[in-house]
């Protein structure tokens, strides 16, 4: 049974994959192989994704140092406000 090649990826069966493990992870690195068995998605290797990480920009303290509240004070203020918000009146 020959490979069958889709637009973005290449199936094939986990009997062809078995017997060609290097072949279709070399192939991996440059395009989707999807491993089929009994006619469902078994497997799909893709190279790895990239992920960026945002660098940590760490500020000096500066006169709005004074004003900071931690998270938790931050969310004390919020839970008390959707109360407050929320309350029925009578």
């Amino acid at each position: 049974m020959p490979n069958k090649t889709c637009k973005v990826m290449t199936v094939v069966s986990t009997k062809q994959f078995n017997a060609n493990q290097d072949k279709y992870f070399e192939m991996a690195a440059k395009e989707a192989v999807c491993i089929k068995r009994n006619r469902s998605i078994y497997f799909l290797l893709h190279k790895p994704l990239e992920i960026k990480y945002r660098e940590q920009v760490i500020l000096e303290p500066d006169e709005n140092l004074s004003r900071a509240i931690t998270a938790e004070e931050l969310l004390e203020r919020i839970h008390r406000d959707i109360h407050k918000k929320f309350a029925t009146r009578i």
